[in-house]
């Protein structure tokens, strides 16, 4: 049992020294920190229009694209790794699996690119 615990030591350690960092790099950011609030800096910005505008104002659909654009990369990474650790012991029925999955993650991005998100003005 002590050897088992022995090898979470290097975790812990690990664990610990992070949550030593977090807690002074807060901490330097209160104490150090410039206080000295503009409205511009402190307004809320989110899909590049303004929050508070007229709700049927016409906005640009390409925010919304690239938002679509993060998720399909996003999901290929976050399936990928661990199919990729484990690929010397998976099935062939997880392989094709894995291929269906980046084939519609392809025509997502095929999707995307046809809408023209990889384009900005």
């Amino acid at each position: 049992m002590e050897e088992m615990l022995r090898e979470y030591l290097p975790v812990l350690v690990l664990l610990g020294i992070a949550i030593a960092l977090g807690l002074v790099l807060i901490l330097a950011a209160v104490v150090l920190a410039v206080r000295n609030p503009d409205p511009e800096k402190v307004s809320a910005y989110e899909c590049g229009f303004n929050a508070f505008d007229d709700a049927r104002m016409k906005f640009d659909v390409r925010f919304y694209l690239v938002s679509i654009l993060f998720i399909i990369f996003d999901l290929e990474i976050a399936m990928l790794f661990p199919w990729a650790v484990a690929f010397a012991d998976i099935s062939m029925a997880a392989f094709w699996s894995m291929m269906v999955f980046l084939a519609i993650l392809t025509a997502g991005f095929a999707y995307e690119w046809r809408k023209g998100a990889m384009e900005w003005q």
